[in-house]
């Protein structure tokens, strides 16, 4: 008892076979696209994130100096800022800190020079005292030149990912700075 089977029910036809494997590739081809589109987000948002964390880097460095200001002159114009920070982690060895853009990276020199942010369109240091400053000290006097400002500014204009532009502002309250008594 052997059944016998009819024409067309011996398996697939090459029609049923093209259509199967068109679907196949359709959703395939779907798949591809989508992996690919979560790469390209993911390779941007990790561009996007390294950009922010070397920000918040450059901007934690600048905060740390500051607040680690030793006795010594305070120099700056609009472009550059010099001073003498300690480093009580270090012994309290002094160093003296100059910040600058040269060929669009802000470069910390303490004493060997650090790139901290590339990217960098403009720098302008601010200096309070009253009224803001574009440089300190405000005369070639020695009484200004042993005199600190009270607070200091960068505002930075850097590129972002994409080219987009960033502006940051940090103004940093510095320490009152010691006074000697005067010997009686």
């Amino acid at each position: 008892m052997t059944q016998r089977r009819e024409a067309g029910e011996a398996g697939f036809t090459l029609i049923e076979l093209m259509i199967s494997l068109g679907l196949f590739a359709l959703i395939a081809v779907a798949g591809l696209a989508l992996v690919d589109g979560i790469l390209r987000v993911n390779g941007r948002t990790e561009a996007r994130l390294d950009r922010l964390s070397a920000l918040q880097r450059t901007m934690f460095v600048l905060t740390s100096d500051l607040d680690q200001l030793a006795s010594g002159p305070i120099e700056g114009r609009g472009d550059r800022l010099s001073f003498v920070r300690s480093a009580p982690g270090t012994g309290g060895v002094t160093s003296q800190v100059q910040y600058a853009v040269a060929g669009g990276v802000l470069v910390r020199a303490a004493p060997a020079p650090q790139r901290l942010l590339p990217g960098v369109v403009t720098a302008r240091w601010r200096f309070w005292d009253g009224a803001w400053s574009d440089r300190w000290p405000l005369d070639a006097s020695e009484e200004a030149k042993q005199r600190w400002p009270r607070a200091i500014a960068l505002d930075l204009r850097a590129t972002g990912p994409g080219g987009v532009p960033v502006a940051l502002h940090r103004v940093v309250t510095l320490p009152a700075r010691a006074v000697e008594p005067v010997p009686q």
